[in-house]
């Protein structure tokens, strides 16, 4: 038995530090390892540390395995995520080039006729965003399928208004 805390875990501690130490009586130790660790790291871990050093055994305590845990992390590169940001959209300068491109990219990918880029309501467009400060903000397609409904509505009450006024001067 060990003589500090009276425990078998001790009394094996001290036999692997001192061979010559162990009595002829066979004792029982505690089958879990990570009691027998806790216990060694609480009252024996410098005796412990010392036999590790001096038998090239790594350190099993549950502190020791922590830290080199915490070593390894620390050693691993770290994410990048946190310092990503998002870029913002880079605007094109203006050209004659550039918006040429970006009408036949446009004739093209949505298959329109070449008569579209002369269309009076298609100019219109183009002399209205013109005329933007800021960047145009398109709308997605549930808004403007939203805003075909409602123009087809106003357009639809229009004519019925126009068709009433006209059926009531027929009379």
């Amino acid at each position: 038995m060990c003589r500090l805390c009276g425990c078998v875990a001790c009394y094996y501690v001290q036999a692997l530090l001192s061979p010559h130490s162990l009595s002829k009586h066979n004792k029982s130790v505690v089958n879990e390892v990570t009691t027998m660790r806790r216990h060694l790291q609480s009252a024996h871990s410098g005796s412990y540390r010392e036999w590790a050093a001096k038998s090239h055994f790594i350190s099993m305590l549950p502190n020791d395995i922590k830290k080199r845990k915490d070593m390894k992390l620390s050693q691993k590169q770290t994410r990048l995520d946190p310092h990503l940001r998002e870029r913002a959209e880079c605007i094109p300068p203006y050209s004659h080039l550039a918006f040429r491109q970006a009408a036949i990219e446009w004739l093209v990918a949505t298959d329109q006729p070449i008569q579209a880029l002369e269309h009076p309501a298609f100019r219109n467009m183009i002399q209205i965003a013109s005329r933007a400060t800021g960047a145009v903000v398109i709308a997605n397609r549930r808004q403007t399928r939203q805003e075909i409904v409602d123009l087809f509505k106003r357009r639809l009450m229009l004519l019925r208004q126009k068709l009433l006024v006209r059926f009531l001067h027929y009379f």
